[in-house]
Formats: structure tokens, C-alpha cells, sequence
């Protein structure tokens, strides 16, 4: 992890790692957690394999939803390992995503209480990451990490 480029949530989730890794490779599992509430999130397409890729849907209100992300599954290691990015499309095309190009690295390593989870949100510029934290990346994917927890604690 590059500091000046990278930026880090690490939480251990009391949960099994299959649980853990169910939420993020069913597609209606992922909607219940993937963007923070009180939005809603729609899931228009999720193929969780290497050379896949996932398209999300947000709404305030539930009935008009906007874009929210287009991205590429570059590793997907089960129980272990997700690697994805929105500077490839679901359809590897290369994007420019707006904001910024993030790829997200998602770990999943077991802990006496359960699965250490953490996950890395990489930037290729520090200008990148600085606006990404302006929009408030570690707010937000703080906030989800909490959600996907109580959507899999026991």
C-alpha cells in the first residue's frame, strides 16, 4: 500500500468468510449494502468471475435511479480475494470514470472473531486520491463496511 495513493478500511466482521464473501458476489445480497442508506441501490448487471464486471444503479426516492458505478472484476479468488476496477467498463472497455479511476482491492483473512476484512481503494495520482477523500471516500466506504457487518453478523 502506497500512502500517497492508496487508502485503507480494515474491520473484522463477526461472520464467516463465506458469508462475508456471499455478500459480495450475490447480486442481491451486494444491493443491500453497496451504496450508504439512506440511499437505494439497484444491481443491473453483477458477474463475479475474472473479466466480469458489475453495473450499479442509485435513488433517493426508489423510483428514478442514476448511475452509480461500471466496473471490471480483475481477480476474483473465492473467499479470499476481489479485485475490481472502474477504469474498465463491464464490458472491458476502457472508461473514464467520473470522479476519479479507483481500483478497489478486498481482502478476507480469518480472525479468531470471525473474518479480518479489509479493503484498498487505489488511485493513480495523489491528485486522484485527494479529490476522492474530498467526496468523502473513507466516510463512505467506512459507512458500507459497516452495513455489509450487520447484513452478515451473526
Amino acid at each position: 500500500m502506497n500512502p500517497n495513493l492508496d487508502l485503507a478500511v480494515e474491520r473484522v466482521i463477526r461472520a464467516p468468510r463465506a458469508a462475508v464473501w456471499d455478500a459480495w458476489t450475490r447480486p442481491d445480497l451486494f444491493a443491500q449494502w453497496w451504496i450508504p442508506q439512506p440511499y437505494l441501490c439497484r444491481v443491473e448487471s453483477f458477474t463475479p468471475k475474472a473479466g466480469g464486471g458489475f453495473v450499479t444503479s442509485m435513488s433517493e426516492n426508489g423510483k428514478e435511479f442514476g448511475p452509480h458505478m461500471d466496473a471490471a472484476f480483475l481477480v476474483v479468488d473465492r473467499h479470499e480475494r476481489l479485485v475490481f476496477t472502474n477504469a474498465v467498463d463491464s464490458k472491458l472497455r476502457p472508461a473514464s470514470p467520473a470522479p476519479v479511476a479507483v481500483t478497489g482491492e478486498v481482502t478476507l483473512s480469518d480472525h479468531p472473531d470471525g473474518t479480518l476484512y479489509r479493503i484498498v481503494a487505489r488511485h493513480g495520482t495523489s491528485e486522484a486520491l485527494e479529490q476522492h477523500n474530498e467526496l468523502g471516500l473513507f466516510e463512505g466506504w467506512t459507512f458500507v463496511t459497516e452495513q455489509l457487518a450487520k447484513l452478515v453478523e451473526v
